[in-house]
């Protein structure tokens, strides 16, 4: 038994860490730039293409919540399987995930099939910026069902530390979505410019790419879980109730919080069109260092759950202390790097004098807030909820988001009629008071819980 102390010391635990901590991000950076492409490569277009698809990226962001969601509760439980070694529960996870991601996708298809325009009025009352945006989405739809699949078993995946290959799907769906995106967009190459129409055509290919390569992973490569072997969509009714008990405060701390953001975002829509371009250009760049904190989330909440499901008391404190820590650091590195470089990634966009002085104060803002957010993330949703511990993330996402941040940010927009950077540390706020709870309840241990069952 190893002695106990504050961090661990064992270095399989920092290779295995880090390991996944960089692929991931790595996958995450390249997927996340899938639709940065289009953010980029529409901003030096036309401001109005921008807004448009920034403001269908809303309505995406929910489909990629969504998603999180039902990948991230079969982690938590299949992280606590494979620390056994025991494949079979995560296969059957899987499918039961799939399953309800694909009716949640439909569902989520059919709502902006039937009502469009009335649904990206919701965030924005530019009549030029929905316009733009109802093209966007008449394509862009369609890769809602395909992120959906392609991800929950990408986390299927991730659950027994197999990461590489999600890295090598996006990187090939990166360079095909910007090839059509240059060609189609500008009209290249004696292509029809197609605007902001080409830049959804080129998501959509890359979507259906993704989608091929994991599925023949998943049949013909991989070792481990080996899904279609294992009957992945058996139903398993045991199972479906460990699920639930687990998925039920995942999925709605998940989607209770997605619909908090395009409701944010929504608030600034209606401020005026230069805040939106701003705040859509700014959240960009926090997006984008952002998929680094999640990876740590990711990676957290598999090697506590693995820690977890070996069941070495100490072992799993000493894990956690060291992750909490690795965290915070981090979350420094990023905000310090996030306001560093302001000036030359605004470079890249075609905005107006206001909205570029704008984007520029929100970005110092989104700064401070990194910092805070890459410590409560990773430690409530990678440790807490990896754990087995997913009610308290739910009741503190819940209380922060619907009793304070909503309310003060309709309040300061509308209401007090504060500037736009002051309703957008309204907004952002809860990044940094959640820090304090999180910490409390990490420091109780009281997380630790057992979900695996012998007959599964």
């Amino acid at each position: 038994m190893e002695r106990d102390t504050f961090f661990t010391r064992d270095k399989t635990f920092y290779k295995t860490l880090f390991h996944l901590m960089v692929i991931v991000a790595l996958q995450n950076l390249v997927a996340y730039s899938v639709n940065m492409a289009d953010n980029i490569m529409l901003g030096s277009y036309d401001q109005t293409a921008l807004s448009g698809a920034a403001t269908v990226n809303q309505v995406f962001f929910m489909v990629q919540q969504v998603t999180l969601a039902f990948g991230e509760a079969m982690v938590v439980l299949g992280a606590q399987y494979w620390g056994q070694k025991r494949t079979g529960p995560i296969c059957r996870l899987t499918g039961i995930a799939l399953k309800l991601g694909v009716i949640c996708g439909v569902i989520i298809f059919v709502a902006v099939s039937i009502a469009p325009v009335q649904i990206l009025g919701i965030f924005s009352n530019d009549a030029a910026i929905v316009t733009a945006g109802t093209q966007y989405l008449a394509i862009i739809k369609y890769t809602f069902i395909l992120f959906i699949i392609t991800n929950i078993i990408m986390a299927a995946l991730r659950c027994v530390e197999t990461v590489n290959i999600s890295f090598y799907i996006s990187v090939v769906s990166l360079l095909l979505n910007v090839a059509i995106n240059y060609c189609l967009i500008y009209g290249k190459f004696g292509l029809p410019e197609m605007g902001i129409r080409g830049a959804a055509i080129g998501t959509l290919a890359a979507r259906i790419l993704e989608l091929l390569i994991v599925v023949l992973y998943a049949a013909f490569r991989d070792k481990k879980l080996q899904l279609f072997k294992n009957n992945f969509l058996k139903i398993d009714k045991d199972l479906r109730s460990d699920y639930r008990k687990v998925g039920v405060p995942v999925i709605l701390s998940q989607v209770l919080w997605a619909i908090s953001v395009p409701m944010q975002t929504a608030i600034l829509g209606h401020l005026s069109s230069d805040a939106i371009a701003a705040n859509s250009v700014a959240t960009t760049f926090y997006q984008y260092l952002k998929v680094i904190v999640v990876a740590m989330s990711s990676a957290t909440a598999v090697m506590i759950g693995s820690s977890v499901g070996r069941g070495d008391m100490k072992r799993i404190k000493s894990d956690a202390r060291t992750l909490e820590v690795i965290d915070l650091i981090i979350g420094i590195v990023l905000g310090v790097a996030l306001f560093a470089l302001r000036g030359p990634l605004l470079q890249f966009y075609n905005l107006n004098d206001n909205a570029t002085s704008l984007a520029m104060k929100l970005i110092v803002v989104m700064s401070v807030v990194m910092v805070g957010m890459s410590y409560q993330m990773p430690v409530s949703m990678g440790i807490i909820r990896g754990g087995g511990d997913a009610r308290f993330t739910m009741i503190m996402n819940m209380v922060s988001t619907w009793a304070i941040v909503i309310p003060l940010s309709f309040m300061s927009a509308f209401w007090w009629q504060w500037p736009v950077v002051l309703v957008v540390i309204m907004i952002q706020s809860d990044q940094i008071f959640k820090c304090l709870p999180t910490f409390i309840r990490m420091r109780s241990y009281k997380w630790i819980k057992k979900l695996t069952r012998k007959d599964a």
